[in-house]
């Protein structure tokens, strides 16, 4: 285990209820992983309240008045960069990173998709397994590369799909795993056995399998 702590930047936009799981776990497990500062693309985000009550530093940059996505990426780098992170967790932060800021960060940008990737990039994803007529669904924690929702696997769990589920029964229940799953990935890599090698996520210097670490109910 490292010997410093695991300085960790959380980017969102929304109500921030991974990182409210990442802070609860850090918490109650003594995790090596230390929340150094959440940023938001939106001054309404919730999340960032989350932030101030657990006594973390917030910073919002909103995208209004930039020139486009380089512009405003380059300006978040900057501010990410201010907190001097170890680590860099996307938490439903919803905007499409340029290939400048994901090159950055390589080997230490964390996304978490509600699917079982590769299946259901982008949006919708719980109507989407429903329409398809899946038994199974669930969330994964990748490590973010320049395609989208498409980086190394590190950890996927498993939701089995119920014959009364509407979409959001079923994102209820794949968010439950959410708030598992982020944590774990984020200590493994806080502890130093997650890493992004030339083929892809390695755990303890073993290749993860190409769904990553797969928990099953």
């Amino acid at each position: 285990m490292p010997s410093k702590s695991c300085n960790v930047v959380v980017l969102l936009s929304g109500s921030g209820s991974n990182l409210q799981a990442l802070i609860d776990s850090n918490r109650a497990e003594g995790s090596p992983a230390r929340i150094g500062a959440v940023i938001a693309n939106r001054a309404d985000a919730y999340g960032l309240e989350r932030a101030r009550a657990a006594g973390i530093d917030t910073a919002v940059l909103e995208h209004g008045g930039f020139a486009g996505r380089e512009a405003y990426d380059t300006a978040l780098m900057h501010l990410v960069d201010s907190y001097a992170p170890d680590l860099v967790v996307l938490a439903g932060f919803m905007r499409i990173l340029s290939g400048g800021f994901v090159r950055h960060y390589h080997g230490r940008l964390l996304n978490i998709h509600p699917s079982l990737l590769p299946k259901y990039k982008g949006l919708h994803t719980h109507q989407r397994a429903l329409e398809a007529g899946d038994t199974e669904h669930g969330c994964s924690v990748h490590f973010v590369t320049e395609e989208l929702d498409g980086g190394p696997l590190v950890v996927q769990a498993v939701v089995a799909v119920a014959p009364g589920d509407d979409a959001q029964s079923l994102a209820q229940r794949v968010h439950r795993q959410e708030h598992q799953i982020y944590p774990l990935a984020v200590r493994w890599f806080a502890e130093g056995r997650l890493r992004l090698g030339d083929h892809g996520a390695l755990l303890d210097g073993q290749p993860l399998a190409a769904s990553g670490h797969l928990i099953r109910p």
